[in-house]
Parts: C-alpha cells; structure tokens; sequence
C-alpha cells in the first residue's frame, strides 16, 4: 500500500494510542455476548468485550462447527446471535436460518423460505447479495431481492408482516442490512446503475406499514426537508437544489440510492445514512452538483425530517456512493470535546465529521488517490483533480481509487482500547470513457466504460489500521486481493478479517502481527462476528462464499477475457477463479 507515495510496512511496530476515543455509551451498551446487528450496535463499531480469546491464545482456534447455506453466491451477511440462537440470511433466494447453539453441531431449529420473485436476479447490480439481517423484541427483519422487507418471529420462523417496497421492473432491488430504531424498520433501495430514484423508508416495526419515506433528489418536500434544515455549509444551503442542481427531471432516475449502513444516537436522536452515486455515471450527462446523491444526511427517526447533509463527492465523476459505514465516536478534537462521526469513504479519505452540525474535521486520504487533490475545510468541497476529469469520449487513464472506491460497503471495525480503525480496503486504479446513454427503465443507465487494474505496489488490497487521533495508520497489511470482507475487533486486542482467496485471518489489533489463519472452502465476503455461546466460551462465526461485485467473475463465471465485465472489475479479477472456488458456508471456531 501507499499513502500520499509513501511506502508503509506490513506491519508496523506497536504504537501507543492517542487521546481517549470511545463511542457514547447509549449507542454502544455494556457487552451482553450477542450480536443483534450486523454493526454489533448503533455506533458501528463492531467492538466485542468478549476477551477469551486474545493474542496469545488465538492460534489454538479450531472449527467448533460448519453448516451450508445451500447457496454457492457471495456470502456478505452478518450471522446474528440472540440467546442461543443464530440467524443467516443468505444471497437470492434469501433463504433464513435459525441454528441452535444450545445442542451440539448447532442443528437448524427452522427454516424460512420467502420465494422472492426471479426476474430480481437480473436487474441485481452487483451479485444477488444480502448484508444481513435485524432483531429486535423477538422478531427478525430482513430484506429480499426482490424489494420485500419482512418481519418473522424469532422463535418459530413464521411471517408475521411483509411490506412490498421496490419495484424490479424499473430495476430497483434491495440488499441492505435494516437497521430498527425506535420501533421503526429502516430500509433503502439499490438500483443506481437502472437509474431508480434512491430513498430511505421507515416501517412500523409492529405491523409493516409506512410511517415516512425520504427520496434523495427531487423537490425538498420529498426529500424531508423543512425548517430545521440546517446543513453547515453554504453549498448544500437554499431551496429544491435536489431538483434544481440537476438538468430538467433528470433528478427522476438520479440514483442515490441508500443501499449500505445506518448508524443512529440516541442522544442526539439522529440517524445518520449516506446516499448514492448519481445516474448515469457519465457526468457530461447531469451538469451540477447533483444534490443530494454522494453526500449524508443527519435525519429525525420519528418523522425522517432532515437536520443536515454534507456531500462528500458533488457531481461525482466516478462513482463514488457515499453508503460506507460511519463511526459514531466522542473525543477531544484540537483540545474540545466533540461528538464526531468517523467515516471511511469511497473517495479515498477518512472525514471526522462533528456530527451535531456536519462540520468537516477532517478529510486525510488512507491510500492512493489522485482522483482529487484533498478536502476544502472552508467550504467542505472536494478539491477535484482537472487531469482525472471523465467526460464523453474521453479516455482518462490510471484513476485512483477505482468506482468500487479505495473501500467500497466492506465495514471497518473501531477499538476503544486501541483508539485504531481498522479499515478493510482495495487498492485498484481504473481507466475511463465517457460514453452516450439513453434511459429506459429496468436497463443498466450508466454511460461508461471501465477498465480496473491492481494499484501502485500490484497488491489490489490492504487491511489497515488507522490511528483517528493522530490522522495516520498505525499498520497496514497488503493482500493480494481487494478486502472485501468485513472487520471485527476484540478486547482480546484480535481483529478478524477474510480475504478472497478465502483465508479468515486473526491479526494483533496493537501490530497487525498474523496470529492465526484458516482457509475455507471459498473466498471470504461476509462479515466476522463473535459472542458467547450457551457453554459461557466465545465464539468467532464467518459466512465464506465468494461473490459481490469484486468476486462477480467467479460467482456469475464470467469470461475474464472480457475487460469490461462487472462494470470493468473484472479485468482486475482475472486471476481469481484460479484462486477460489463459488461457496456458501458457515464457519464457526472456538479455542480447543
């Protein structure tokens, strides 16, 4: 990996941490051994207490047991823990599973299958994934393919609602993870690439139906915003620019679909989400900031009512989706206290946002980036570079970050202990054209070509630990692959992570120090839990299958002779069905 063209070690010697960083506890509760979303709480920071398992000890991992999902698609959902009970969710079909921990080899207590209507696959992006699951007051939520989000009992599998939100036939599906938040279901679409029209519902936890819906173009009374609209920064100030920063109704199919992590504080009483790339990709085709697509809002969960948004990315030249995850953190910033928010995003740069206003800290690039020239902290925007511009026509050579974003959805694990983020990222660079596009629903609406190649060293991934305080890393390790897995860190100082080639890692959350690795049968998507299980020992759970937009070469066998299949990923990919095989497995491991 390289920062600004400066080489980092793999693994760097221990370095102590900053001032003191911890999440706010009302959105971080004390440990409780389960995992009951896929960010482990409302702070995102997939930090576990549990400490049995720890630096010296962890190389005595073994397999405790295995179980198959039944489908060989990429596997990016996090298996959730309630009781003595996990729950998976698999890629379409979105079959669910309940496993009981209590009894030996975890045999399957029940089975839901919600057969989600076919005709989903083909409108899918970026694979048929699914990110995971929701519990909350004994119900499971989850979302289909298909545009479904339903609610089952916990304990017996059964439907108890199923609200139709998306519509396939203009190509909108749903992958997300849903996030419950005072007793409402939240969930977004997918569909950037279709030109859909992103947006953000609220269901009713109890019953399934409709309490808001926030789009994220269009006239403010859509977008939810009224009088307590107070965005920082002067750009994202004034009226309808969701309708007037884009040419005549092109806001209609702009994309900014919300299709990855929400994060919430109580309390503030604000939940926070990103929205989407603006559609089509081409930018000669939607002159304008393209408000409010690439950016996030700070919203109330009662009503959807926006209190502020940032733009990480105006009129985005690359597709840079602002739906990473972010990391709600308190901390003295310049010798203040703030309640910031911590993001990694598409762009290449990790903000810290104060996220009671949405001023930007900070914005410092985590890997290679000439796509642009650094953050204006004056007036928020992003400095973009005029050599790396795309347009109609033009073929512009050796962009870094790639449209998958210098980290794409994968999420990033935060440490109080530590006071590190550790992030897993790709390293890729791509070449560009600009090309016509004309819209016609339930077709790909992109107006590109793409061609991705490795980034500077030939590594196309890096898991790196970032130190926020001091706005450097502390660590990095290359991989040979994009790190398309998520991340999980211990009070055991144990960070767990998989790679494409499908080994499940164990590393010194303090060095990044291999301490111990596993290969499954596939390559690794999905993202690392771990909790107590009945026995009172801890556990480390991950789903192995290849697949999502990175693995798309071998999940959908494609022909790697073609540079511009999966949206040009796949030129990048050439080499990894040599490497893995398709899979759907869940791998869970526990201290012999």
């Amino acid at each position: 990996m390289l920062l600004l063209g400066v080489p980092l070690p793999a693994v760097a010697s221990e370095t102590l941490p900053g001032p003191a960083i911890s999440p706010p506890t009302a959105a971080a509760p004390p440990e409780d051994g389960q995992w009951t979303m896929p960010a482990k709480n409302y702070a995102s920071t997939r930090y576990s207490e549990l400490a049995e398992i720890n630096e010296d000890n962890v190389k005595n991992l073994e397999v405790a047991f295995t179980f198959s999902t039944g489908v060989n698609k990429g596997q990016e959902a996090a298996p959730l823990v309630v009781g003595s009970t996990m729950y998976i969710v698999t890629p379409f079909p979105n079959f669910v599973y309940a496993l009981d921990l209590a009894k030996p080899g975890a045999p399957m207590k029940w089975k839901y299958e919600p057969t989600p209507d076919l005709a989903a696959q083909g409108v899918a992006c970026c694979d048929v994934v699914n990110r995971g699951a929701a519990f909350s007051d004994g119900r499971l939520f989850f979302n289909t393919l298909d545009g479904h989000t339903i609610a089952l009992d916990a304990n017996t599998g059964k439907p108890i609602w199923n609200a139709h939100l998306g519509n396939i036939n203009i190509g909108e599906t749903i992958t997300m993870a849903p996030l419950v938040v005072k007793g409402k279901v939240l969930v977004g679409n997918s569909g950037g690439e279709m030109g859909v029209r992103g947006w953000v519902k609220a269901l009713d936890a109890g019953d399934g139906h409709l309490i808001w819906t926030a789009f994220a173009t269009g006239p403010d009374e859509d977008v939810l915003i009224g009088s307590d609209f107070k965005p920082y920064y002067d750009g994202d100030k004034g009226k309808d620019l969701g309708v007037t920063t884009w040419p005549p109704d092109a806001w209609k199919i702009g994309g900014g679909n919300m299709w990855g992590w929400i994060s919430y504080d109580p309390d503030l009483d604000l939940i926070f989400h990103g929205t989407g790339n603006p559609g089509p990709w081409n930018p000669d085709l939607r002159p304008g900031d393209n408000k409010w697509t690439a950016g996030i809002f700070a919203r109330d969960p009662d009503t959807g009512a926006a209190k502020w948004f940032y733009q990480w990315t105006p009129h985005d030249l690359h597709d840079y989706d602002g739906i990473n995850e972010q990391i709600l953190l308190d901390m003295n910033w310049r010798g203040k206290p703030r309640k910031v928010l911590v993001r990694p995003e598409r762009n290449g740069y990790i903000y810290i946002l104060d996220r009671t206003t949405g001023e930007v800290l900070s914005a410092t690039p985590y890997g290679p980036v000439n796509s642009s020239r650094g953050v204006d902290l004056k007036t928020g925007r992003l400095i973009v570079n005029p050599d790396k511009q795309t347009g109609t026509g033009k073929v512009v050579r050796n962009i870094c970050p790639t449209a998958s974003g210098l980290k794409d959805w994968q999420p990033s694990a935060f440490s109080p202990k530590t006071g590190l983020l550790y992030i897993p990222h790709n390293n890729l660079c791509m070449d560009e054209e600009g090309v016509e596009v004309n819209y016609i629903a339930g077709t790909p609406y992109v107006g590109m070509n793409v061609r991705m190649v490795p980034g500077p060293g030939g590594n196309r991934g890096a898991f790196t630990a970032w130190d926020i305080a001091a706005e450097r890393p502390a660590w990095s390790i290359k991989e040979n692959f994009p790190v398309w897995s998520g991340a999980v860190v211990t009070a055991g100082n144990v960070v767990f992570y998989g790679t494409m080639e499908g080994w499940f890692k164990a590393v010194s959350a303090k060095t990044g120090a291999l301490l111990w690795q596993f290969k499954t049968s596939s390559g690794i998507i999905g993202q690392p839990i771990t909790y107590r299980g009945p026995d009172g020992h801890q556990y480390v759970a991950i789903l192995s299958g290849v697949g999502g937009w990175a693995g798309a070469i071998a999940s959908g066998d494609l022909d790697p002779r073609d540079a511009t299949a999966a949206l040009g990923f796949a030129n990048a990919m050439k080499d990894l069905k040599t490497a893995t095989t398709a899979g759907g497995t869940l791998y869970v491991f526990r201290l012999r």
